[in-house]
């Protein structure tokens, strides 16, 4: 770590960069001759870029003299590069450059450090499955950009998260069948990080961050153009990964710091041939790291090949592949008592255990998970895409998985065990057409398309055992840690032998009309045809879900005022269940939720898209909800009635050259206003709500110009209001305390190379997570990143 710290000093002090006052300028126009706006610039090889203004034109000052490759990039055409050559003290203008219209695009590459404001991504193809600006758009969504991540020096889902308005963590990835990734706490509900690029991307031990383009929190209930088994009513967090772009180039770096983190990286994109039709793109990822507590720990493989092949104009395929090897002990979590009155309602007890796994790094979990998706793209007309898109994963679970259990004396928890042997399967074809043509005056972006949806669990796991007893007063665990003693306890549980298997056949159409350039609206329908049991009917379903928006538009492509009524359908999945004691493992089926979502709310993107921001107002009622059964910590049940109601403020901002903004606000108001009988909701905030208030922040500036350049620092944060992680009528409410938890980093950089050292959790400070249990988070660490890029 001193030896980093000496490097950049050395570096800063000894690095004498000259301000040149040489300048670039130009023109992008489409094949119509009209004005491209947000075009991305980027001299390659650099960190040097822009994008265009309204009226296509750009400029790049304060260049090096020399001769350098323009690269001109934009969503929906074809890249193009132009050369130039600029001598000291020169202003240049280059020809106009005209962009040609492609295929491609639904294959959206993006190469980032070269936007004007490097944090915001305007544009998705994933929230509407079409081509459709923020501005645009009658849903808020945030996103995440791998420029942020490589800032943050991020090597976890849950700390790039962090960076999204109104999101929190209720639980560390467990590591367990089924939905053993991160559960987190968006608009109220529940929601793990299973979509990838739109299509399912299931995992049981966590995502690796090294592969990310972007992530995409999109809220409300979006089940009419993704369906219903993998997201929240809250929304969903899709992950965006990297694709092949037509140049070499990449970055390896090496993170180390707190706990034995030691973490490399590599991202490599080369072509293939001579042809320049066929490219590779590859990321992979080694991380090992120990917990901030005596026991426990990760590590993990992680590689991406991904492959672009161009086979003419018209036709592009596109194949992107994860394998991640992993290896964890699941986070000590500390199920509360739900059979009886709370014996305690202070955090005290559990802060003099903060540093106490109560588990041992020899009973370990894996998930190995493998996830692949393929997709054709094909231009049918310059009207219309046809987009063919097949998705397979599997992720295995194999290994210990352990929870605490509250035996209400106020002392005295329960050490319960299983050894997990689980196996999912999922497989999803789509075939979208997208349009986007005129009737008359009126402008129609459209997709049509048709879904199917199939999951297999398999569960051969030993029943639970009660494996010791710990004493939170006195830090002890009678039960030995060990396999072989576990194995001896569990053989005499006996093994599940399940599985569950579900299909959903989806048809769904979704049309923005523009009325006139400022005035449009979406209207979209999905209907879906749920299959589960093929022995038992009674569990087949068939549901509409309809969705409405209106955006009208102010000030056009900088103001829009919004709003969409939004509807959906969960078939909720078949879980495993069991006794309260553990026994009798069996999977259980579930009967369909229901949602609907009103939202209100205003976008800007101002000052030549250096400010954009977004405020909501959203109302989600969800009737048949899926419920903690109040006796058996191993069952669900049904009936429930919420409603989760607030506001929402996300800013992303770049005031001046070189300085970022990315700050958000969120209130949520949640109640159950039906219950099941006997089980003590109601009128209470359900425990997956997390807190009322969150609060994101993070500034970071880089020196521009002078014998600093490329000297910079970060400074932000995260805030959470007090909430309750049990909350029933039944045993009362236990409140996790509010935190502020503040971060800073300090980084230099240059064309080839990137160090920073990152602080996180400045105070040192104790905070928990959880629903309805008790989890310790990390404390302070440090990290050093050093990367180079070719």
């Amino acid at each position: 770590m001193r030896n980093l710290i000496t490097i950049l000093i050395i570096l800063i002090s000894t690095v004498s960069l000259n301000a040149q006052n040489n300048t670039v300028k130009g023109k992008v126009i489409s094949e119509k001759n009209q004005p491209l706006e947000n075009v991305n610039i980027a001299l390659s090889k650099t960190n040097i870029g822009t994008e265009t203004n309204e009226n296509g034109e750009f400029s790049i000052k304060n260049i090096t003299s020399g001769t350098y490759q323009i690269r001109v990039s934009y969503l929906g055409y074809k890249t193009t590069n132009a050369t130039f050559t600029i001598q000291q003290n020169q202003t240049i203008t280059i020809p106009t450059i005209t962009l040609i219209e492609s295929q491609e695009q639904l294959n959206e590459v993006v190469v980032n450090g070269h936007k004007t404001n490097k944090f915001d991504t305007k544009e998705s193809i994933h929230v509407s499955k079409m081509p459709l600006t923020n501005i645009e758009n009658p849903q808020s969504y945030n996103t995440i950009s791998n420029e942020l991540l490589k800032e943050q020096v991020v090597t976890n889902v849950n700390d790039a998260l962090k960076n999204a308005t109104g999101v929190t963590r209720l639980w560390e990835s467990t590591g367990r069948g089924g939905d053993g990734a991160e559960y987190y706490s968006l608009r109220g509900f529940s929601v793990q990080p299973s979509i990838t690029n739109g299509l399912p991307g299931l995992n049981n031990g966590g995502l690796d961050p090294s592969n990310i383009e972007r992530i995409e929190v999109i809220k409300g209930p979006s089940g009419t153009l993704y369906g219903s088994s993998l997201i929240s009513y809250g929304g969903l967090i899709n992950v965006v990964t990297k694709q092949p772009y037509e140049e070499f180039g990449g970055e390896v770096s090496y993170t180390t710091g707190s706990y034995g983190l030691n973490r490399i990286t590599a991202d490599v994109n080369t072509p293939i041939g001579t042809n320049n039709d066929t490219y590779l793109r590859v990321n992979t990822a080694y991380h090992t790291q120990n917990s901030f507590q005596d026991a426990g720990m990760n590590k993990s493989f992680y590689i991406a090949p991904s492959l672009k092949f161009i086979a003419n104009e018209k036709l592009t395929f596109l194949v992107n592949t994860e394998i991640l090897e992993k290896e964890s002990v699941n986070a000590p979590m500390l199920f509360l008592n739900r059979n009886g009155p709370l014996s305690y309602d202070s955090i005290d007890l559990f802060e003099q255990n903060y540093y106490n796994s109560f588990t041992s790094d020899n009973l370990s979990i894996k998930n190995p998970t493998f996830n692949l998706q393929a997709q054709a793209l094909y231009k049918l007309s310059d009207k219309w895409t046809s987009q063919t898109v097949l998705s397979n994963g599997k992720a295995k679970t194999d290994g210990y998985y352990s929870y605490l259990w509250d035996l209400g004396d106020g002392d005295t928890f329960t050490h319960y065990m299983a050894k997990i042997n689980s196996e999912t399967r999922t497989t999803d074809i789509q075939q979208n057409f997208i349009g986007d043509f005129n009737i008359g005056k009126l402008r129609n972006r459209v997709v049509v398309g048709l879904d199917y949806f199939n999951s297999n669990v398999k569960d051969n796991s030993t029943g639970w055992a009660a494996i010791g007893s710990v004493s939170i007063s006195e830090s002890t665990n009678s039960a030995t840690l060990s396999q072989g003693a576990v194995d001896n306890i569990l053989a005499d549980t006996g093994v599940s032998n399940s599985v569950a298997e579900q299909e959903i056949y989806s048809a769904y159409i979704s049309n923005v009309l523009n009325f006139t350039p400022t005035l449009s609206a979406m209207a979209s329908i999905r209907v879906d045809k749920f299959e589960g049991d093929k022995n038992d009917d009674d569990d087949d379903q068939t549901a509409f879900s309809p969705k409405f928006g209106l955006v009208y538009q102010p000030i056009k492509d900088k103001l829009s005022i919004f709003t969409n009524y939004m509807n959906g359908f969960s078939n909720v999945s078949p879980a495993q269940v069991a006794d309260a004691d553990g026994s009798n493992p069996r999977i259980k089926t579930f009967e369909p939720e229901k949602a609907n979502q009103f939202e209100v709310g205003v976008k800007a993107n101002l000052f030549e898209n250096k400010l954009a921001a977004t405020a909501s107002y959203y109302n989600i009622n969800v009737s048949n909800k899926l419920m903690s059964d109040p006796t058996n910590v191993n069952n669900s049940i049904q009936g429930g009635e919420v409603e989760s109601k607030g506001f929402e403020l996300s800013l992303i901002a770049n005031p001046i050259a070189g300085w970022n903004i990315v700050a958000g606000y969120s209130h949520n108001d949640n109640e159950v206003l039906k219950e099941t009988e006997g089980a003590g909701y109601l009128g209470l905030r359900t425990e997956d709500a997390g807190p009322e208030d969150l609060i994101n922040f993070w500034t970071s500036y880089t020196i521009q110009t002078g014998n600093l350049k490329g000297f910079g620092i970060g400074f932000g944060g995260n805030y959470a209001s007090e909430y309750n992680t049990l909350n029933r009528s039944t045993t009362g409410s236990f409140p996790l305390p509010s935190n502020t938890i503040l971060n800073s980093s300090l980084s230099y950089s240059k064309d080839k190379f990137r160090v920073i050292l990152k602080l996180d959790n400045i105070a040192n400070k104790k905070h928990y997570a959880g629903w309805s249990t008790v989890t310790p988070q990390k404390l302070r660490t440090i990290s050093a990143n050093l990367a180079y890029k070719f």
